[in-house]
């Protein structure tokens, strides 16, 4: 029976990293040619699955505008509270606990910081707060992500964490184990 459900975890895992390579493969073809940034209105989406020993899940959509990019997330299966949020620089959700994204997505080589620091990690979106039935929304404008051009945020990864991010602690937050995972890919619309 252990064979069985390593075998199925080794598919999963696979199956994530090939959607994410699909996806980056997509997003490169979909703003090749060095463009700076998408059109307004183009759409990017994260479905977030459980980590080991996790049942968060949820949905993360990515919207271009001409001032930044709308953030709009719908998360359940959370502890009551506020949990860290990140763009991870890796689309790999391979690894059971969610450490195969790698670290905070930080194409400019800032400290990490709060979502409205002037200098902060692009993957840096604050936290989630969940009410006493374990779902938290988010949404917010965000002026430093990009969908399209050479530090698109596709093909990337979402990452909800256990416990809050404080915003400050380097070069994480100290926002603890990753309880969700999610590729970011083109959305259909």
């Amino acid at each position: 029976m252990r064979n069985i459900m390593d075998n199925e975890k080794i598919r999963r895992n696979r199956l994530y990293v090939a959607v994410g390579l699909l996806l980056a493969a997509g997003a490169a073809t979909l703003f090749s040619a060095g463009a700076a940034t998408a059109e307004t209105g183009h759409r990017a989406i994260a479905v977030l699955h459980p980590t080991e020993n996790s049942r968060v899940s949820g949905t993360v959509v990515f919207t271009q505008a001409a001032d930044g990019v709308q953030v709009s997330a719908t998360i359940s299966g959370l502890a009551l509270g506020k949990h860290g949020f990140h763009i991870h620089e890796f689309g790999d959700c391979s690894a059971p606990d969610g450490t195969s994204a790698g670290g905070h997505y930080n194409p400019d080589g800032h400290p990490h910081a709060g979502p409205y620091d002037s200098e902060r990690h692009a993957g840096d979106l604050g936290n989630l707060e969940a009410d006493k039935s374990g779902r938290a929304q988010y949404i917010r404008m965000d002026t430093i992500l990009t969908i399209g051009g050479p530090k698109s945020i596709v093909g990337r990864a979402v990452i909800v964490h256990a416990r809050e991010d404080d915003l400050s602690s380097q070069p994480t937050g100290n926002a603890g184990g990753r309880m969700a995972c999610g590729v970011i890919g083109i959305s259909r619309q």
